[in-house]
């Protein structure tokens, strides 16, 4: 009678890939319109499951039907979506240091980060003393080259003068922003997508816009200087990163950047 319950090695499998899938696209949804759908979708699938084991044979052919007849209805809706789902997918950098199982997160280990992030701050920190306007963008493990590829390439090191050069006001590098990958900045005057979240305050322009768009649809972070108030934000996975001091704001960067 209770032969349904007895779990094997492949039905663990199973679940563990079922609950990262749900992750992702949870995170991919998160702060749209299209999380909500999303969860109904879920609800409804988990009564039909439900009412499978129940044997409640009536209800669970109608959420059958409901739900088998509404797949493309779905890919209709959620067309923009699942273009970014497999776009997040498709850019994963596979030829980093960090193998496949790190990247999804299965170990938890420490990998050595090669990116200077204590300079970085530091240089933001000297922008946000002269209300100087900069995007920084930190690859991480998904690939940044459909975004490298709408601005102008570079290949130098990372350092102070570097990037106090490429956002100075009158230079013709500071529109958009700027792609750091294995601490060389690859990439100015990028363009990064815009964030539809209704969540982001009305007080908050096109760059901060950016900035949480570009960490929605990858793992990249970000450190933003508002141009209008001097403040440093740190984001990533779409959200702010709060912060006590620049120390730990440091902190908080090498530890991201370095699991």
């Amino acid at each position: 009678m209770l032969d349904f319950i007895e779990f094997s090695f492949l039905d663990v499998l199973d679940i563990l890939l079922v609950a990262i899938l749900l992750y992702y696209i949870y995170k991919l949804l998160k702060g749209t319109v299209a999380i909500n759908i999303f969860i109904g979708i879920a609800l409804i699938f988990i009564i039909w499951k439900t009412t499978q084991v129940l044997k409640m044979e009536m209800l669970s052919g109608i959420l059958g039907y409901l739900l088998s007849g509404g797949v493309i209805a779905l890919i209709i809706v959620f067309q923009q979506e699942i273009r970014k789902f497999l776009l997040m997918i498709g850019t994963t950098n596979f030829s980093t240091k960090r193998n496949f199982l790190k990247q999804l997160k299965f170990l938890k280990s420490e990998i050595s980060s090669e990116i200077d992030s204590d300079t970085i701050v530091d240089s933001c920190r000297k922008l946000s003393k002269s209300k100087t306007g900069a995007l920084v963008v930190i690859e991480r493990t998904n690939s940044l080259d459909f975004l490298i590829n709408t601005g102008d390439k570079m290949n130098a090191l990372v350092n102070d003068a570097i990037l106090q050069s490429i956002f100075f006001k009158n230079s013709p590098l500071h529109d958009g922003a700027t792609i750091i990958r294995d601490n060389y900045v690859v990439a100015t005057r990028v363009v990064l997508p815009i964030s539809d979240s209704t969540k982001i305050p009305a007080r908050f322009g096109l760059r901060h816009r950016a900035a949480i768009g570009v960490t929605e649809k990858t793992d990249a972070v970000c450190l933003l200087v508002s141009e209008e108030t001097g403040e440093i934000s740190y984001i990533k996975d779409g959200e702010f990163e709060l912060y006590a001091d620049y120390n730990e704001l440091s902190e908080k960067l090498r530890s991201d950047l370095s699991s």
